[in-house]
């Protein structure tokens, strides 16, 4: 499409919008709050499509997202706080400002200068985060937020020198989890666990892998040998239970080697 059939394709779902929101006991019965609830979904609905790499599915969601956004958009305008046109101002505008590489005099010629820059502009901003860690949401995922955080600090140079400084600190933080379990203290356990957690994404940081990604494949990798290992027990007409762990291991490595191409 045009960027004129774009734009008017947009048009044509938020005429869409203003119809349901009138003649739709559903759409015409939607808060911010009850909405709330579908967008999450919704989001982590896309973030499925795009794992999958699946080219309807990414577009469908996409939509569905859109439409979330356009809702709130149209429920600011009903209640005469902002309309759409407001927030795509203050998306340009924040776009513009944040890239002083591309609109003003500032170099910036890697990724990580950009984002250097752009954390340095937040903090200077008027109605933006006052403090480096005060932009990430409390309620994100304890793994996104790990990231995140650690992200940020390394914006403004706490962070390894090297990459491979991190793996001393990990084995320190594992050595610390095993000492607190011979303690038998579980309050220990749980904290020192999560600081070889906390650890290991930042590990995973540094060598420029996304560890929710990263969980996100192995997790799927996981469910796709189990349920193999599930269904030849089946044909064997047994189940798991049944099965000896020498046993669910030997069909656990055929799994492996039967699933590895698609891996």
């Amino acid at each position: 499409m045009s960027r004129k059939e774009q734009l008017a394709a947009i048009e044509r779902v938020m005429d869409t919008l203003d119809i349901l929101r009138v003649k739709c006991p559903w759409d015409a019965k939607q808060t911010n709050e009850s909405l709330r609830p579908n967008t999450i979904e919704e989001v982590y609905e896309l973030a499925q499509a795009l794992m999958d790499d699946d080219v309807p599915d990414i577009k469908k969601e996409l939509g569905d997202v859109l439409l979330h956004v356009l809702f709130y958009a149209k429920m600011g305008d009903e209640a005469g706080r902002f309309d759409i046109g407001d927030v795509a101002d203050a998306l340009n505008n924040k776009l513009i400002t944040r890239h002083p590489h591309v609109f003003g005099n500032v170099q910036a010629d890697t990724a990580e200068a950009v984002t250097q820059n752009w954390e340095q502009i937040k903090l200077k901003e008027k109605d933006g985060n006052h403090t480096v860690l005060g932009g990430v949401p409390a309620a994100l995922p304890a793994l996104v937020k790990a990231y995140r955080v650690q992200e940020k600090a390394a914006n403004v140079g706490f962070d390894w020198a090297t990459p491979e400084q991190v793996w001393a600190k990990v084995d320190e933080e594992r050595a610390e989890v095993l000492a607190a379990v011979a303690s038998g203290d579980e309050a220990a356990v749980e904290s020192e666990f999560g600081d070889l957690l906390f650890s290991v994404v930042n590990a995973s940081r540094l060598y420029g892998i996304n560890p929710v990604n990263a969980l996100e494949r192995t997790n799927r990798k996981f469910i796709a040998r189990f349920n193999w290992l599930e269904a030849r027990a089946k044909e064997q007409g047994r189940n798991l239970n049944e099965l000896s762990l020498e046993e669910m291991d030997a069909l656990w490595n055929e799994a492996k080697k039967a699933l590895k191409a698609g891996e």
